[in-house]
């Protein structure tokens, strides 16, 4: 029997910031501590705000149905099979600003 992937949320400091697909409970909590994720994260700003100030706990968690539906959404706009890792933002996330060339 397969299994397929669940649909889990990582909140950060009990907000609810951002949906992915992975295998288990426990996989999904390994994320949480991967290096390139908090980097990315505490780089990312929402209404000015960042995301992650560093010291925030992080948790994953089972999705909600609303949740779930915007993790869904998010994979019809990516338009093809996803082998990579997807991340749906559940939050707005302010505009990046472009940094420029150095050379």
């Amino acid at each position: 029997m397969m299994l397929l992937p669940a649909i889990f949320t990582l909140d950060i400091g009990g907000r609810p910031i951002l949906a992915f697909e992975a295998k288990n409970l426990r996989e999904s909590q390994q994320l949480c501590h991967e290096h390139w994720l908090r980097r990315d994260i505490a780089g990312l700003t929402s209404n000015g705000a960042p995301l992650w100030d560093g010291k925030a706990r992080l948790r994953a968690r089972r999705s909600t149905e609303g949740e779930i539906a915007v993790y869904r959404e998010a994979v019809r706009d990516a338009g093809q099979p996803q082998e990579d890792l997807l991340l749906a933002y559940l939050v707005k996330l302010d505009a990046l600003e472009a940094v420029p060339d150095q050379t």
